[in-house]
C-alpha cells in the first residue's frame, strides 16, 4: 500500500475521533520505540501507524486501553494497600518491639483517654450552652 486514506482505516475503526486518537496513541508509541509492524518506507510515525491500522497488523484493543489509562488522572492500583503498622514501622513513626495489640484485645488506655476528650468536649459545650442561653446581669441602656 504507497498510500494510506482515512477510508482504508475507517473499515476498522467505524469513528473517525476514536480513529485519530487511536493512531496518535500509536504514533506515540511507535515514537517512544514499539517495533513496527509494517514497513516504514520513509514514512512518518501517523503515517505508520495509519497503515498498520489499516493493514489491520496491531491490536486496536490494547492502543484503546493504554490510550484511556493514559488520559486518566487518577489510576487505581491494583496491589492492595500495606497495612498501617508496616508503614509506621517503616518510616519510623512505631516502636517495631512495641506491644501488639490482637483484634479481639483492647487498649484500656486509649479507650479512657477517648472518654476523658468526650467527656471534656461535652462540659464545653454545655458551659457554651449556659452562657448563651443566661441573661446579662447589666442591661445596657439606650441614650
Amino acid at each position: 500500500m504507497a498510500r494510506v486514506t482515512v477510508e482504508d482505516c475507517v473499515v476498522k475503526v467505524p469513528n473517525r475521533f476514536e480513529l485519530v486518537l487511536v493512531a496518535a496513541q500509536r504514533a506515540r508509541e511507535i515514537t517512544s520505540g514499539a517495533p513496527l509492524s509494517v514497513d516504514r518506507d520513509d514514512d512518518k510515525n501517523p503515517v505508520v501507524a495509519l497503515r498498520e491500522i489499516a493493514d489491520d497488523t496491531i491490536e486496536l484493543d490494547h492502543l484503546q486501553e493504554s490510550l484511556i489509562r493514559g488520559m486518566q488522572k487518577h489510576v487505581e492500583m491494583d496491589e492492595p494497600e500495606e497495612a498501617p503498622e508496616l508503614e509506621q514501622t517503616l518510616f519510623g513513626i512505631a516502636d517495631p518491639a512495641g506491644p501488639v495489640i490482637s483484634e479481639n484485645e483492647t487498649d484500656e488506655e486509649a479507650v479512657e483517654e477517648e472518654l476523658e476528650e468526650d467527656l471534656l468536649d461535652i462540659e464545653e459545650e454545655a458551659a457554651d450552652v449556659e452562657e448563651e442561653a443566661a441573661p446579662d446581669a447589666e442591661p445596657e441602656e439606650e441614650p
